[in-house]
């Protein structure tokens, strides 16, 4: 499977989720349903996966966790909040480098429709 339909298949199931619990739960309810989603589906998911930063000899073994890594290709980022912020997307984009990865998503769940929440971040775009 290609990387824009692992993206689209990874929204789809988070549009499910979305439907079924609407807005305004924790992030981590998203989280866990929206794995287990994605894992009905047929796609491996790795939850709160740490994120080492490595500066020269400098390690910090969980500088950052990744929400979600899907297939070990993309990482989720959710948020349940008001709004996204330029912030947010520079975490995601920071966690797509000290992974090694280039695609991630940033779905915003405190959204009336989820599509006006999901933001795809490209690493070397």
């Amino acid at each position: 499977m290609n990387t824009n339909d692992l993206t689209s298949a990874i929204i789809g199931a988070a549009i499910d989720v979305h439907q079924r619990l609407g807005p305004g739960l924790l992030e981590s309810a998203y989280r866990v349903c929206l794995a287990y989603e994605l894992r009905k589906q047929g796609f491996e998911v790795i939850e709160e996966q740490p994120i080492p930063v490595v500066y020269d000899d400098v390690k910090l073994e969980c500088g950052f966790r990744a929400d979600l890594i899907v297939n070990r290709q993309v990482v989720v980022e959710l948020k349940a909040k008001s709004a996204i912020h330029p912030v947010d997307k520079a975490q995601t984009l920071s966690h797509l480098r000290l992974m090694g990865l280039r695609f991630g998503l940033l779905i915003n769940f405190h959204e009336v429709k989820l599509v006006d929440g999901v933001h795809r971040i490209v690493n070397g775009y």
